[in-house]
């Protein structure tokens, strides 16, 4: 019996076992779309998983995937569009896990505008902020409406999408986040309409994704933070309303009715899967930006994705 007693007091004593610390870039100020994350982080499966994650906000969303190549995170959520530009551009990145698993983007417009379809755009405003791949997922939706970019006038309204079609600056945006941004006028009280990319000529797409260095990154490391990850997904799916209150309680800036409706749109987006690659997306969407002029020549699949479970 002592010597039970002894072996229990031993245990006792001993300290927890050290977890492996990680850095995750988030693209922008914590919302709805990082969901899995705070989730994991909330409900300790990253600490089960053996892992302290630290998650940070940039203060340039331009940032994260600059971090990751340089080392200063172990990972950073981006875009696969952007993805592809990067690693054509020379940039030591590699998609290591998918976040959120569909496109956001649409092109956005007024329901009761002049706007009915897409040729109703020609020689109308169209609005964007990031200059680049918005404009060729733009110029492939024109093409389908018999259009092109010399069809319609471009500008650049920042990051002021919404605000800039409500205001009548522009007759539709493009970037506009079909979780957010319809939200966000209908909350105006402006009813607003999605011409989906994915619809209209455009390879579908990772919306979110998690990239890393693949030089200097931790394969097992990852895949234990895309295991806590898959299990916070599975916990939202199944726990809508619980998880939600678990996200929104993290932070009073959350918890308003933006945000809520924005959660209940973009749960049916996460990947369930992170780590699984759909290796055909990336071939294609590569394809689509060599044909666009974004790009010069293809790259392997390899070079710009990988399932980090995979041997």
């Amino acid at each position: 019996m002592k010597a039970t007693l002894t072996a229990l007091a031993l245990l006792a004593a001993a300290p927890a076992a050290a977890q492996d610390q990680m850095s995750v870039v988030l693209d922008w100020f914590v919302n709805p779309d990082h969901g899995p994350i705070i989730v994991a982080q909330e409900q300790g499966y990253f600490a089960e998983a053996g892992l302290e994650v630290e998650v940070i906000a940039p203060a340039d969303p331009a940032d994260p995937p600059k971090m990751a190549a340089a080392g200063r995170a172990d990972i950073a959520i981006s875009y696969q569009p952007q993805l592809h530009l990067q690693v054509a551009e020379g940039m030591p990145l590699i998609r290591v896990g998918t976040l959120v698993a569909t496109p956001l983007n649409c092109l956005l417009v007024l329901e009761d505008g002049p706007v009915a379809e897409i040729a109703d755009l020609e020689g109308r405003k169209i609005g964007f902020s990031v200059a680049g791949v918005e404009e060729a997922l733009l110029s492939a939706m024109l093409v389908q409406a018999g259009l092109g970019i010399a069809d319609v006038e471009l500008v650049n309204v920042n990051w002021a999408l919404s605000p800039a079609l409500m205001s009548g600056q522009v007759d539709a945006v493009i970037g506009a986040f079909r979780n957010f941004e319809l939200n966000q006028m209908e909350i105006e009280g402006v009813a607003g309409r999605c011409f989906y990319p994915e619809e209209q000529g455009v390879p579908t797409y990772d919306e979110l994704i998690y990239i890393a260095n693949p030089e200097t990154m931790d394969r097992d490391m990852i895949r234990r933070f895309l295991g806590a990850t898959e299990k916070a997904v599975q916990f939202i799916v199944n726990n809508p309303q619980a998880s939600w209150e678990i996200f929104s309680g993290t932070s009073t800036e959350l918890q308003d009715e933006l945000n809520e409706r924005a959660w209940a749109d973009t749960i049916p987006r996460f990947a369930l899967r992170p780590e699984a690659l759909d290796a055909g997306r990336y071939a294609r969407f590569e394809t689509f930006l060599n044909e666009a002029g974004l790009v010069e020549g293809t790259r392997p699949v390899s070079a710009l994705a990988v399932d980090p479970g995979a041997e």
